[in-house]
């Protein structure tokens, strides 16, 4: 394996990560996996997910951006791939600490970022580094895993096709984040499996609200209260708690619980953290 540069990057040193939304029900991820294995049998693969729910980028993305900086520098192969087969376009994208491949629709970019940004991108269009055969709805077995064998058996990230200005990626709107005097309202980002509901808002906007806060869905006078807390266990059992998550953004878990159910919260929706105003309506229960 090498650990030659290329325009600043890293090069990738026999690690190649899988990122997707095929579920574990059928033989793709195994799929990919062999594709791997028979082009370069030493480079090992991490499993990071398969259980992005279906064509779901946005979530994709977040998994994505806060799993790679943990993982060995190596090539991190992300399908989320709603537009598979059209004019979109496939993408290996090099940073400082990785290369990124998979869609050109978004799905790839956080993760660059938090890479420490892209530095070189390219279009995957050599055939030779294709399976013979492409179908036209398996691109993540037939291009982006063959493509990341190669790049993490050490060929170099030009071979996989000609260069990409950065500027015209794809990129998903920026989610909505608003503080305010007294709070903030943000955009729910992801929910994972434990119902932890993350929000988009960076924790530092968290930060200097006092103990007990107040959360609603945007524009609707009910509110539930909630323990500014540190971890879930700084509330009571059953009871909201607004902390600062894994990572470094606001999230709402129930002790015990699942908070998208308390707050029938999912991504995209607005919410509303503030402060509790010494008058007004009564809030909510408090678990």
């Amino acid at each position: 394996m090498t650990s030659e540069t290329v325009s600043g990057a890293q090069a990738p040193t026999g690690v190649v990560s899988l990122t997707t939304d095929y579920g574990l029900a059928d033989g793709f991820v195994a799929a990919c996996h062999g594709m791997i294995a028979r082009i370069a049998p030493a480079v090992r693969v991490i499993d990071v997910t398969h259980l992005v729910p279906p064509g779901d980028v946005r979530r994709g993305a977040a998994v994505l951006a806060q799993t790679v900086p943990h993982l060995p520098t190596g090539v991190h192969v992300a399908v989320v791939d709603p537009g598979v087969g059209t004019t979109r376009r496939g993408i290996a994208l090099a940073t400082p600490d990785g290369i990124l491949v998979g869609p050109d629709n978004g799905l790839l970019l956080d993760a660059a970022g938090a890479l420490g940004g892209v530095a070189d991108a390219v279009e995957l269009t050599n055939p030779q580094w294709r399976a013979p055969r492409v179908s036209a709805t398996f691109h993540g077995r037939d291009i982006f895993a063959p493509v990341a064998a190669r790049l993490a058996a050490g060929a170099p990230l030009g071979g996989a096709g000609p260069a990409v200005d950065p500027a015209t990626l794809v990129r998903l709107p920026e989610p909505v984040v608003e503080p305010r005097s007294g709070g903030f309202t943000a955009e729910v980002l992801t929910v994972d499996h434990f119902g932890n509901v993350q929000l988009a808002a960076p924790a530092a906007l968290l930060a200097p609200l006092p103990g007990r806060v107040r959360v609603s869905p945007a524009g609707n006078r009910e509110a539930i209260e909630a323990v500014h807390g540190r971890t879930f266990g700084d509330a009571p059992v059953g009871a909201l708690v607004a902390h600062a998550d894994s990572a470094d953004r606001v999230a709402l878990s129930v002790n015990g619980g699942r908070a998208v159910d308390l707050l029938a919260a999912r991504p995209g929706r607005l919410l509303r953290v503030e402060e509790i105003p010494t008058t007004g309506p009564a809030l909510g229960p408090y678990a």
